[in-house]
């Protein structure tokens, strides 16, 4: 195995694209590896990331007309974006997403879908066979069970996947605080969906005084 470690492992917002996989109804029938509302709010607390830092973001459904479109939540943080719809189960193997996450240039591929042993496994470990950096955000993918979301990630990481959470992946982009530009927006994405950190941080600038500067 290949250890992932040092400065250039790290996630940069300018090398990173994030491609958002089957958020969609029918896959969240049988969700039972999360709670279903958790997974909504981390999905869309990450797009909210991606676009506060610049990060392309491809989103792609599976047979829209039996599945039901993307949850709106999805969908209305990139109003206007199309949303890929396609009837290969596996994403990597249609040419019209792949050539889209090409055309970024970037190669710190970041993957979250439903369902984490089907629709997530499958892209991930054909990218990573390509020479693809992916990193898989597990708690806003989901399986059918703890087993099976549990069994895909052990099988990705044997594969070379990076395994991290949404709030990691912002931590990560955001790394200096003296980034000032990110930080209102990010602090908006932590009240809104880091759930006890976000109450925790409005908390801390009430103590201390040290209300976060605002977004112009």
């Amino acid at each position: 195995m290949t250890f992932r470690n040092g400065l250039a492992s790290l996630l940069r917002p300018e090398d990173s694209v994030l491609v958002l996989i089957d958020h969609q109804p029918f896959q969240m029938a049988n969700l039972n590896s999360h709670e279903p509302q958790m997974v909504i709010n981390n999905t869309v607390g990450l797009a909210k990331a991606a676009k506060l830092f610049g990060v392309p973001t491809i989103l792609t459904s599976v047979l829209v007309e039996r599945g039901g479109v993307l949850f709106p939540q999805i969908t209305d943080v990139f109003p206007g974006q199309e949303v890929i719809d396609r009837t290969w189960v596996n994403t990597w193997q249609d040419p019209k997403v792949v050539d889209v996450v090409k055309a970024t240039g970037r190669k710190q591929l970041i993957i979250a879908g439903l369902w984490t042993e089907v629709c997530v496994a499958m892209p991930t470990i054909q990218a990573l066979g390509e020479g693809w950096d992916v990193t898989v955000v597990t708690d806003a993918s989901g399986g059918i069970s703890i087993e099976a979301h549990e069994v895909a990630i052990q099988r990705m990481i044997r594969a070379g996947a990076n395994m991290m959470t949404w709030f990691a992946v912002l931590a990560e982009w955001q790394r200096d605080w003296a980034r000032l530009d990110t930080v209102p927006g990010l602090t908006d994405i932590m009240i809104q969906h880091g759930g006890g950190s976000g109450i925790a941080y409005v908390w801390e600038q009430q103590l201390l005084n040290t209300p976060a500067p605002k977004a112009n």
